[in-house]
């Protein structure tokens, strides 16, 4: 017999919410956290390698107009090291040629 395990009560979850209750623990838990965490490394890696991509520069492109080795390039686009946001504007106006804005959400 089948246990039920969120909050509808089914093993299948109906919601994003749900899966991720499931999967990562619920919202605002150590493991919830540090998933929400890595997303946001991810999303950031991936605005960096579009902006990249639409601005039609190679990896060593970019690092060449900041002054950086390939490889930080490579280790941002992999969300393998956090982003400052500071880095992050350097990136999208100096080497991309864009305008990077933060907006908060109450």
């Amino acid at each position: 017999m089948k246990t039920k395990n969120n909050i509808s009560g089914s093993m299948n979850p109906k919601t994003i919410n749900e899966h991720f209750d499931l999967k990562y623990g619920k919202a605002g838990s150590r493991s919830r956290v540090q998933f929400e965490q890595k997303s946001e490394a991810f999303m950031v890696a991936e605005l960096v390698k579009e902006s990249r991509k639409k601005a039609h520069l190679t990896q060593e492109q970019l690092a060449q107009k900041l002054n950086v080795n390939r490889a930080y390039i490579s280790k941002i686009e992999r969300a393998s090291s956090d982003v400052r946001i500071s880095t992050l504007r350097r990136i999208i106006e100096t080497g991309l040629g864009g305008k990077l804005n933060i907006n908060v959400e109450l």
